[in-house]
């Protein structure tokens, strides 16, 4: 969730801006798709077909489904790929290469403005370990996680802020297990707390 105030916000301030969205999943499931939990709906919403209790929150006007740019998108279930075809989103999955720089630059020359939200869960778990997929205790919708690599997402976010002006950055899903197990082990050692 911690896109739509932002992006909503500057949407009213820069009416020109486009959304890069850095994440393994398109984030356009509503409560209807069997879906509860309201982080897997923010770009929905911020294309005006969010959840009531949600969208009453918004105070600008939508964005447009041309002003999305995806980076790093996984397979998607069945009803985000029926939602993004309605509104018309172009997409395009990403499990085998990512878009390119060429892509990206074309993308950012049609705004003034673009704002970027960076998933964690795009990064690769095997690479990068401070994302819900490293975590083998917990169990999500089937949906996998991100094969990008840091060095990728390094490039990617270098290729956009060289020809681009970058007027929100937002990072959801920072997961940092190893550091709360790490601290739950020191917690129980008398050494660090007597």
């Amino acid at each position: 969730m911690v896109s739509l105030a932002p992006f909503d916000y500057l949407h009213g301030k820069y009416p020109n801006a486009g959304i890069i969205w850095i994440d393994a999943h398109p984030d356009v499931s509503s409560v209807k798709d069997g879906y509860p939990n309201a982080h897997a709906m923010v770009l929905r919403t911020l294309l005006g077909y969010g959840e009531e209790s949600i969208a009453a929150r918004m105070r600008n006007k939508k964005f447009r489904p041309s002003g999305v740019l995806y980076v790093g998108l996984q397979p998607l279930h069945d009803y985000q790929e029926n939602f993004l075809k309605e509104v018309g989103v172009d997409y395009q999955v990403q499990s085998e290469s990512f878009v390119t720089n060429d892509e990206i630059r074309s993308f950012t020359k049609r705004f003034d403005h673009i704002l970027i939200h960076l998933d964690i869960d795009v990064l690769d778990e095997r690479f990068f370990h401070s994302t819900y997929f490293a975590n083998p205790e917990l169990v999500g919708d089937g949906s996998g996680g991100g094969k990008m690599t840091m060095e990728k997402l390094t490039g990617v976010l270098q290729c956009i802020t060289a020809h681009t002006d970058v007027a929100g950055f937002t990072i959801a899903e920072y997961l940092p297990f190893d550091e709360y197990r790490l601290h739950r082990m020191f917690s129980g050692l008398s050494i660090f707390t007597e």
